[in-house]
């Protein structure tokens, strides 16, 4: 996804801030981290035929943990009247991805980007609540953690995850 593309739609995507309406925030604050999710699945599709033997293994798990994410997030909201984004059909993305490397770049700066969600969504949440998106916080890390190492992007981890540069 690219600013350029979100603020067409009248969305601004920015890592780590949150569009969360005050007047709902915990539901509207996981409602983002549900778009966030949808983002990051459709992102792996492109991801991983541009990789090879254990990247591509390692991209598959990535999307079975945000296609699982995401079918919880999309039961609680749905079981809480909240409002349920929908997905889209595609999704711009920040840069042509051509080969591992550029493969590799996106994996990490999705991860970075869903982690920015759901940092936010800590502002907002309160109890399992709070604790689902810690957890889905902690794995985009670990999972953004080893995509830069895969990469050999130094350092390999960041002082905060989620929290823009």
């Amino acid at each position: 996804m690219t600013e350029r593309t979100e603020r067409s739609e009248g969305r601004e995507f920015t890592p780590g801030w949150s569009s969360v309406n005050p007047t709902n925030a915990p539901a509207s604050a996981l409602a983002d981290a549900l778009a966030a999710e949808y983002a990051a699945i459709w992102a792996y599709g492109v991801i991983g035929v541009h990789l090879t033997e254990a990247a591509r293994t390692a991209a598959r798990a990535a999307e079975a943990a945000h296609r699982s994410r995401r079918d919880a997030l999309l039961l609680q909201l749905a079981e809480g009247s909240g409002q349920v984004p929908a997905d889209r059909a595609g999704y711009a993305l920040p840069h042509p991805v051509t080969d591992q490397a550029s493969a590799l770049r996106l994996a990490v700066e999705i991860e970075e980007r869903t982690a920015g969600h759901w940092r936010a969504a800590l502002v907002h949440t309160t109890g399992a609540d709070r604790n689902t998106a810690l957890a889905a916080l902690t794995d985009c890390a670990l999972r953004a953690t080893r995509w830069r190492r895969t990469a050999g992007v130094t350092p390999v981890t960041v002082p905060f995850p989620g929290r823009p540069a």
